[in-house]
């Protein structure tokens, strides 16, 4: 079985959010984790990353934790929200530069824009549209990853 790593900064809106799609959609093709960057451990998702996912009929019980080594070790790939988040893991862990993407970058290969938004301290109204977002990348790379 596949195993999937998604990171973020806290790990409490974007990559939980991006875990739970992945577990919905895939289900029971990957092992599917998620970490932040900066994330404080045991930290709650958001209040808003929850009420998207219920409204989506996705449950997820979710506890933040900080990025490690073990984790990196564990995945066969890293999925990033960010340039910024696969520049730090790459900058720590360079032996692990083969398997660290930026969502985007592996899904749409577009080195133009890697960043899902960021839906941090917003409305529920954004943290949908990064739903939206997340939910059609993961859709593709579902597609993407199947065909290895």
């Amino acid at each position: 079985m596949m195993r999937i790593l998604f990171v973020c900064t806290g790990n409490t809106c974007r990559s939980p959010m991006a875990e739970a799609v992945m577990r919905h959609r895939g289900k029971e093709q990957f092992e599917v984790k998620s970490s932040g960057v900066f994330a404080m451990d045991g930290s709650d998702a958001s209040f808003q990353a929850k009420e998207v996912l219920k409204e989506n009929d996705i449950k997820h019980e979710h506890a933040s934790s900080t990025l490690r080594k073990k984790d990196i070790d564990w995945a066969d790939y890293v999925f990033t929200m960010t340039a910024h988040h696969k520049w730090a893991i790459m900058d720590q862990y360079p032996e692990s530069s083969d398997k660290v993407f930026t969502l985007k970058e592996y899904v749409l290969e577009d080195p133009e824009n890697m960043d899902v938004s960021d839906p941090f301290g917003g409305s529920v109204d954004i943290y949908r549209h990064t739903y939206k977002e997340l939910d059609s990348l993961i859709v593709q790379l579902i597609g993407k990853l199947s065909k290895e």
